[in-house]
């Protein structure tokens, strides 16, 4: 993204130079997510059993990290001019930022049909189309300016642009961070994963349920299963996780006991 960089120093552009920052850092979170797909396919090893699969959860969190650090420079910068305005050329910015509305948009529509695949893929998504709108803004901004000269309206845009980043990174931030505390991952309905459980011929209870993320892609679950009959287990184990792949659960320990094994009993509140 330096050819945007230029410009925006160029011009003294702050709408610009915000555009192209987060540009950067969508630039950046590529790299990582891409890093981060070639180390969940490594081989898992005694030391990393799972392989490094959680790395994509931790590249999501932490692209929503350097997002949300380029929201603060961008205010502060923002607040800055809005004391103390300088001149700028309107219409450099609408030009260059136009140029930016085109390259965002395609690369958009290229991560839109796997959006809903992987976190990823879909912060990737949410971070050009993000673009696409603060570009658009941008060039609305160097229009306005080269007609009125209210040059106050370019750290405005700068603000507006803030505001954008930490709307389209609010949820990747809440999602990331929730699988890397190994949270039920969003999509996931526990109750209906106990309510599958439970409809297999055969099981007559499920405690100690525990659902989590081992990447962005794949989840685990762990459970004890009550049954009466221990001749059956491995009919049932085999039904629970063919009825289990149909509801995004790829990889299940199950515990079979019978239904008068002693034992505690977990269960969420109402």
């Amino acid at each position: 993204m330096l050819p945007s960089f230029l410009p925006a120093f160029w011009y003294n552009s702050l709408g610009l130079l915000s555009d192209a920052g987060h540009n950067l850092g969508d630039v950046a979170s590529l790299v990582l997510a891409m890093l981060a797909f070639r180390l969940a396919k490594v081989h898992p090893t005694t030391s990393y059993t799972y392989g490094y699969k959680k790395s994509t959860i931790l590249v999501s969190l932490l692209n929503a990290v350097i997002l949300l650090v380029a929201v603060g420079i961008i205010i502060a910068e923002s607040v800055t001019k809005l004391i103390h305005p300088r001149p700028v050329e309107g219409d450099a910015i609408a030009w260059v930022a136009g140029v930016g509305v085109v390259i965002n948009a395609v690369t958009a529509w290229f991560f839109m049909k796997d959006k809903d695949k992987d976190l990823n893929v879909k912060g990737a998504y949410l971070h050009m189309a993000a673009d696409v709108l603060v570009s658009i803004g941008v060039v609305i901004s160097g229009i306005v300016i080269a007609y009125t000269g209210w040059y106050i309206i370019d750290p405005i845009i700068g603000l507006l642009i803030a505001i954008v980043i930490v709307i389209s990174t609010w949820g990747l931030l809440r999602d990331s961070l929730r699988l890397s505390l190994d949270g039920v991952p969003a999509g996931t309905d526990i109750g209906k994963v106990e309510e599958v459980m439970h409809a297999v011929p055969g099981v007559k209870g499920v405690h100690h349920l525990h659902i989590w993320a081992i990447s962005t892609t794949e989840t685990a679950l762990t459970a004890h299963i009550s049954i009466r009959d221990l001749s059956e287990m491995e009919r049932i184990k085999s039904e629970i996780k063919h009825d289990l792949q149909h509801v995004g659960v790829q990889h299940a320990t199950l515990e079979f006991e019978t239904v008068d094994a002693p034992g505690d009993r977990f269960c969420w509140p109402d």
